[in-house]
């Protein structure tokens, strides 16, 4: 079987970090996972948000296998998804640090049906219970069902592209 790391093209490495950077031409949302582990909430950035179904209401995302705060979100058995507004950088930046109190000087409120922290100001949020973790490689797919959620109308979602976060200069035409 061939190393997929060694593969060359016109005598160019490709990497990881070649691989990761293919992927960073497409935009990414980015949320902040949260949850209550032990009486303490806890969170983790993520820019891997999917819907997975409608029938019945599933979302996922991605979480490095190494994220110590991804275990206790699946310890706690629930999450909230908080996808952040264009403005909500810096709460980006503090759930991506390991170690970090990650909610100093952050509001939020319990999740009505899990009681996974929704932050304030969030362009939206999903209340979910998680169902089921797959490790495919060097992320585990995490999948939940939402058991409530919500948005705020006209909020602008936070965007990271090309290694930096990004504002939607217009709105274009929507599909159905």
């Amino acid at each position: 079987m061939a190393d997929n790391s060694e593969l060359t093209h016109d005598g160019v490495r490709k990497d990881a970090g070649s691989f990761r950077d293919v992927f960073s031409v497409i935009p990414n949302g980015i949320a902040v996972i949260t949850a209550v582990d032990d009486g303490e909430p806890v969170g983790l950035t993520v820019g891997s948000l999917l819907r997975v179904s409608v029938e019945p209401p599933l979302v996922g995302f991605l979480a490095g296998v190494s994220s110590t705060s991804f275990a206790r979100v699946r310890r706690s058995g629930a999450f909230c998804v908080n996808i952040l507004t264009a403005g909500q950088d810096h709460i980006s930046n503090a759930f991506a640090q390991r170690g970090a109190d990650k909610f100093a000087g952050l509001s939020w409120r319990p999740a009505p049906q899990t009681g996974s922290p929704v932050l304030d100001g969030a362009a939206a949020w999903i209340d979910c219970r998680l169902t089921t973790v797959y490790e495919p490689g060097d992320h585990f797919m995490a999948i939940g069902e939402a058991a409530d959620f919500d948005s705020v109308p006209g909020e602008l979602p936070l965007i990271f592209h090309r290694g930096r976060y990004v504002g939607l200069e217009t709105e274009k035409q929507t599909f159905a």
